[in-house]
C-alpha cells in the first residue's frame, strides 16, 4: 500500500467525485492551482465557480487560466466563500458536485489575511444545502499558525456535530509528522 501526501490524496477526493460537465467550488482561489486542476475536470460543459477576498488571487488565479486556456470554464468572484450561494447560479443549486478549500492565508502574499471559522463553517453550511448526492467537500487544513490553530479547533468541533444522517465525515492525517502538516476533513453528502 502506498500512503498518498495530504495534497495529492485531495486531488484523487476530486478527481473521484468530479466528471466532465460538473459544477464544482474552489472556495479560496489562492495562486488558482486548484482552480486549474477543477477547470480540466470539468471539461467543457462545466463550470468551477472560485472565490477569495484578496484581489491578488484573483489575478493569480485568472493568469494561471489564461496561460492554460481555460478561463471559459471557470467564474471568479472577488467575494468570500461565504457568499456562495447567493453567487452561484440557483439553477446549479442540488447539482455541484465538488468543493475544496485550502484554510490559512495566501502564499507568498500577506500572512495576516487568512480564512476564518465563522466564514468557513457559513460555507460548508450552504455548500451542504447545494451539493448533489455524494457531494464531497474538502478541507485541506494549514494550522501552523495562531489563526490556523483557532480554525482547526472550531471546525473540528463543527464536522464531528455534522447529523450522520446528513454526511459522512473523514479525517486524513499523518500522525508523526513535526511543524503542523496540514490535514483533510472530507464531507461526504448523503
Amino acid at each position: 500500500m502506498k500512503l498518498e501526501r495530504v495534497l495529492q490524496f485531495a486531488k484523487t477526493l476530486m478527481e473521484k467525485s468530479v466528471c466532465d460537465g460538473d459544477f464544482v467550488v474552489d472556495a479560496t482561489l489562492g495562486n488558482g492551482h486548484d482552480t486549474l486542476f477543477l477547470a480540466r475536470l470539468v471539461g467543457e460543459s462545466g463550470k468551477v465557480y472560485g472565490f477569495d477576498v484578496q484581489e491578488q488571487a484573483i489575478k493569480n488565479s485568472q493568469s494561471l487560466l489564461l496561460e492554460h486556456g481555460l478561463e471559459k470554464r471557470t467564474t471568479l468572484f472577488h467575494k468570500g466563500h461565504e457568499h456562495l450561494l447567493e453567487l452561484i447560479p440557483s439553477i446549479h443549486h442540488g447539482h455541484v458536485k465538488a468543493a475544496i478549500f485550502n484554510l490559512g492565508y495566501l502564499p507568498g502574499s500577506d500572512k495576516s489575511i487568512v480564512t476564518m471559522p465563522g466564514t468557513t463553517i457559513s460555507a460548508i453550511d450552504q455548500l451542504l444545502k447545494i451539493l448533489s448526492p455524494q457531494g464531497v467537500i474538502v478541507l485541506v487544513i494549514y494550522h501552523g499558525h495562531p489563526e490556523g490553530a483557532v480554525e482547526r479547533d472550531e471546525l473540528m468541533t463543527y464536522v464531528q456535530n455534522i447529523d450522520q444522517k446528513q454526511a459522512r465525515v473523514l479525517l486524513y492525517q499523518f500522525l508523526n509528522q513535526k511543524n503542523h502538516p496540514p490535514f483533510i476533513i472530507a464531507i461526504e453528502k448523503n
